[in-house]
């Protein structure tokens, strides 16, 4: 090892993708080969055309991952949540995802997913100032409505 030097890649190396396709090579003789992200957003507007939330995350591996779920407090308690919630559940199933991941921090949205039928699978002790990051999943069925009927969270 004393002939490899650890250094800082230049933006030129990174935007190569080289480390990136190496990378799939390995993975494809394990899984096989498999396809790029697919980005999955949703966005809710009211009646004057403003933005009042969003959904950003993407499917990869048969797996959606959020990224982000956000509700405008003024359009909170009316469902929004759910629905932005439900509507990209759809999508990703029909880009081929399984299941979804997600994470949010405790003070955040962990009761209202788990209303959504999330399963908390862990979590990380005093992320940030004493708060716990709370890792969850839910298995994907193609063709029905996401779980849980109703919300009183602070998303839905």
């Amino acid at each position: 090892m004393s002939n490899i030097e650890i250094y800082t890649p230049t933006t030129e190396e990174v935007h190569s993708g080289v480390l990136g396709r190496r990378m799939r090579q390995f993975n494809y003789g394990f899984v096989g080969e498999y396809g790029q992200s697919q980005p999955v957003w949703v966005s809710a507007r009211d009646t004057q055309g403003e933005l009042v939330g969003g959904l950003r995350g993407f499917v990869f591996l048969e797996w959606l991952t959020v990224e982000m779920l956000f509700v405008d407090e003024a359009a909170r308690h009316q469902g929004v949540g759910r629905k932005l919630l439900a509507t990209a559940e759809q999508k990703a199933c029909d880009l081929g995802a399984h299941s979804v991941t997600l994470n949010t921090f405790e003070w955040q949205a962990r009761a209202f997913y788990l209303k959504q039928g999330y399963e908390e699978v862990g979590h990380i002790d005093n992320y940030i100032q004493g708060f716990q990051l709370v890792y969850l999943k839910k298995a994907l069925t193609p063709g029905l409505p996401s779980s849980g009927a109703g919300s009183t969270s602070a998303l839905g």
